[in-house]
């Protein structure tokens, strides 16, 4: 059954946040997690076409570019994803101006969070685990995030929230991702990326790094803060390469 009080809003606008109830997730599917993904995703990047058919999340769904893994999934795959994303209340169905129904999501309310921190979550569900450079150049194509500084800021209120999750310690290099696996999920992530990250601060690795003088140990932590941003930087260039290729099709198609 459509949701009638959604028609009050014009079709191509993503739902803004609002003081709502409590947040209501709950750990979801890696198919659910990529149909809710992909919604808050085109909600932002392409508005025009949001809410969306079922055949756009079909295509969205099994994108090449900005999707880890990578997936073929058929239209009673994203069907069946939908109605149980509608029977946990992160999606409703809409009917627009013509016959085919189309679906918005309800994540600010469901997640209980801001533009800025659906943007990071959006990434997370569409790429999973990754490193705080490659989340903020490719979270900043939804939403501004200016550095890492700001995203930290962002991940700390996910993390207050029980959002976000570290897969390995803090440090450089280090993995995050969202809180929403399933449990047999989350422990083989966990496993996967065993022992992957830099040491942090206060493990005895840094603690000896801290004892030499500064002059040798503040190059090193430059060093990385650069690295960090470079990565940062080729994913959001990467993204924008693709998306890029993407218009020009369209255009060279249309015209």
């Amino acid at each position: 059954m459509n949701d009638q009080s959604s028609l009050s809003e014009p079709p191509n606008v993503e739902a803004a946040p609002t003081e709502a109830a409590a947040p209501r997730w709950k750990p979801l599917s890696r198919i659910d997690r990529r149909v809710a993904g992909v919604l808050i995703e085109k909600a932002k990047t392409t508005p025009e076409q949001y809410p969306m058919t079922v055949n756009g999340l079909v295509n969205g769904c099994n994108q090449k570019n900005n999707r880890d893994p990578q997936m073929q999934l058929e239209e009673a795959d994203v069907l069946e994803s939908l109605d149980r994303l509608k029977g946990a209340k992160a999606v409703v169905e809409v009917q627009g101006g013509g016959r085919v129904p189309k679906f918005r999501h309800l994540m600010y309310e469901w997640l209980g969070v801001d533009k800025v921190e659906l943007a990071v979550m959006a990434e997370l569900l569409l790429r999973g685990a990754q490193t705080e450079g490659e989340l903020r150049g490719r979270a900043a194509r939804m939403e501004p995030i200016a550095d890492l500084a700001a995203l930290r800021t962002v991940l700390d209120s996910l993390r207050a929230k029980r959002l976000v999750i570290d897969i390995t310690p803090p440090g450089r290099g280090q993995i995050i991702s969202h809180a929403l696996y399933e449990p047999e999920e989350l422990e083989r992530l966990r496993s996967r990326h065993h022992g992957t990250a830099q040491p942090a601060e206060g493990e005895p690795a840094v603690a000896r790094a801290r004892s030499l003088p500064a002059a040798t140990s503040a190059p090193a932590q430059t060093d990385g803060g650069l690295a960090e941003e470079l990565r940062s930087v080729r994913a959001e260039l990467a993204d924008l390469r693709r998306e890029l290729e993407a218009l020009s099709a369209i255009v060279r198609r249309d015209s």
